[in-house]
């Protein structure tokens, strides 16, 4: 795990080093699951860790829950309370929070764009495939 993000903030020596935010909207009898494309890489790269849900590096002494909090609200604007799941390690952990339909999203500069999509097609566009098992973990517990 690198000392610090990409930017060059200083990440938690200790873990968890971060977490990912599962956000999910109801669309009457749908679910569909927000992800993020980095910009990083420019708006063509669709490999590895190009579309991911929200996601995050902790800072030393930050509390899990604030880190899940922060990282949401500042990669979309979202201010929604997360819950923390099973579905991480000890050095990752994952979270969901249920956005309201029409709820709009601000991206952050490390993002280029979003979308909302159903499980399939949002597992098809994240990768390794460690990033869609957090989505799909969590279309399990909504018995999607």
């Amino acid at each position: 795990m690198p000392n610090t993000t990409y930017d060059g903030r200083e990440i938690s020596p200790d873990p968890p080093f971060g977490a990912s935010i599962v956000a999910y909207r109801r669309r009457t009898d749908l679910i569909e699951f927000l992800i993020l494309h980095r910009a990083e890489r420019g708006s063509s790269y669709e490999g590895d860790w190009a579309w991911t849900p929200p996601a995050g590096a902790r800072w030393p002494g930050e509390h899990p829950d604030q880190c899940a909090q922060r990282e949401l609200r500042e990669e979309t604007g979202l201010t929604t309370p997360v819950q923390h799941t099973d579905h991480g390690t000890a050095d990752w952990l994952v979270y969901r929070t249920e956005i309201p339909l029409g709820t709009s999203i601000t991206l952050d500069a490390e993002h280029d764009r979003y979308a909302w999509l159903n499980v399939q097609q949002a597992c098809a566009r994240c990768a390794p495939v460690q990033v869609a098992a957090q989505i799909r973990a969590i279309a399990r517990e909504l018995d999607l």
